[in-house]
């Protein structure tokens, strides 16, 4: 059980949290677990959760690869909560635990992943890990890849879900199906 206990929906009074938590379980990112725990703030968990739907759906970099990158860094942070969670909109487009777990373990010599799907793989990897390694050499890589918008988008859906994932971490929080 979490160290921070999901509060009871009859306890969410506000209808728009109600809204937030079937467009949730309609996208598979967060379930309503993580709303229910941070109901607790509403204004705050309203914008965070805007800000993590807005991150993770939209924009122009690849579903399928943030999902990855996503669960990757769960995965780092030693999230078993996000860790386990997978979008229904990824796995509709094609995403397999196969190339998820690749994904995870040795991109860099996989046959799944183009260079430009590597460089933010490990983007998000050097962020997480060792942020001193994203210098300028590697950003002048990544530009032969992305668009200065499109490593914008991935770099703040990095921050956002690292933090995310830290926090949920430190609630020893585990998935509804878990």
């Amino acid at each position: 059980m979490s160290r921070m206990q999901p509060l009871d929906l009859s306890e969410i009074k506000d209808p728009e949290i109600h809204e937030l938590i079937t467009e949730c379980e309609e996208f598979g990112v967060p379930d309503a677990m993580f709303i229910r725990i941070f109901a607790r703030q509403p204004d705050q968990m309203k914008s965070m959760l805007r800000a993590m739907l807005s991150s993770h759906r939209d924009g122009s970099v690849d579903h399928k690869l943030k999902e990855i990158i996503r669960i990757q860094l769960a995965r780092f942070a030693e999230d078993p909560y996000f860790a386990a969670l997978r979008s229904k909109k990824a796995i509709a487009e094609g995403l397999t635990e196969d190339v998820i777990e690749a994904g995870c373990e040795d991109y860099e010599d996989s046959d799944l992943f183009s260079d430009r799907e590597k460089v933010a793989l490990r983007f998000a990897e050097q962020m997480f890990l060792d942020s001193t390694k994203v210098d300028k050499i590697f950003y002048d890589e990544m530009h032969v890849h992305y668009s200065d918008p499109e490593i914008m988008e991935i770099g703040a859906f990095i921050a956002l879900f690292h933090g995310i994932h830290m926090v949920m971490r430190t609630f020893d929080a585990r998935p509804a199906a878990a």
